[in-house]
């Protein structure tokens, strides 16, 4: 993978692109109208939904060039297709954890990490501990206030996450 390629899951690809859709096709005429409905008030100076509306559609419109931008640099990786008993990207990882029990994360890029749906950066500390072991191995991580935790491999699965394409 070349230097300014970015690892994505197909999943994460799809999310992506569905993101941008919305924001395309909902957000970007939502704010359009809402800059339209503020000009019609009169004067701009001390409008503050006009303020309002400028702001959301910069969100927007950075948010859409920063989507296109990892779209535009993306290696998908077709989870399906991978197999083994190491920790690699795209892995669904079970861990044991002394303190929490079991744990189960999948290891994906970082524009589609999101640890509430147990999806870990795989430039995290836990990701980057977890690669190249295998079922059976302990790993310790770094905690980010200094502390070490330990997790054993409980197993290694590549299950690829259906998102549906809207």
């Amino acid at each position: 993978m070349s230097a300014d390629r970015i690892p994505v899951t197909r999943a994460g690809t799809i999310a992506l692109r569905n993101e941008l859709k919305r924001l395309k096709s909902v957000e970007r005429p939502k704010v359009i109208e809402a800059l339209e409905v503020a000009r019609s008030h009169g004067d701009l100076s001390e409008n503050a939904d006009y303020d309002a509306a400028k702001d959301r559609q910069a969100f927007i419109e950075g948010r859409i060039q920063e989507i296109e931008g990892q779209l535009g640099r993306a290696e998908v990786v077709d989870v399906s297709k991978l197999s083994g008993d190491k920790v690699v990207f795209g892995a669904t990882v079970t861990l044991q954890d002394e303190d929490d029990g079991q744990l189960r994360y999948q290891v994906v890029g970082d524009v589609e990490a999101d640890i509430k749906r147990g999806r870990i950066s795989v430039s995290s500390p836990i990701a980057r501990a977890l690669i190249g072991r295998e079922t059976g191995d302990t790993v310790t991580v770094r905690g980010p206030k200094g502390g070490e935790r330990e997790y054993e491999i409980l197993a290694v699965e590549f299950v690829e996450e259906i998102v549906a394409e809207e």
